[in-house]
């Protein structure tokens, strides 16, 4: 079983950055692919970004692709999405997710633990 607790998130101007932080439970961190998924009011959870177990290779949706910077840190049991340039269309629920394994997929239903969410708001 693997607990995921989200934070960083808030309310932030156009152009701003924000750090959200997911810190996992058990000891077995870095077999594990994580990932961030968002969801708008009244839109389907949308995948954002993820980065590979150990090796720690990223990969992002288009639309945050040099804007947003996923990465992971196994010694402290962490993923991170550094969110910068940050746009009125982001505004939305982050959750942080995982699987065991190497997974390439931006399926929801592919993910098996989740985190409960953290608010992220960008004013215009």
């Amino acid at each position: 079983q693997v607990q995921l607790v989200e934070s960083g998130g808030g309310l932030v101007q156009a152009g701003g950055s924000l750090r959200l932080s997911c810190v996992a439970s058990g000891r077995t961190f870095s077999g594990y692919t994580m990932a961030w998924f968002r969801q708008a009011p009244g839109k389907e959870r949308e995948f954002v970004a993820r980065v590979t177990p150990s090796s720690g290779i990223p990969d992002y949706q288009g639309s945050v692709k040099g804007r947003f910077t996923i990465s992971r840190d196994n010694a402290k049991n962490t993923v991170y999405l550094q969110m910068n340039s940050l746009k009125p269309e982001d505004t939305a629920v982050y959750s942080c997710a995982a699987r065991y394994g190497s997974l390439f997929s931006v399926r929801f239903s592919d993910y098996t633990y989740w985190g409960q969410g953290t608010q992220v708001t960008v004013s215009s």
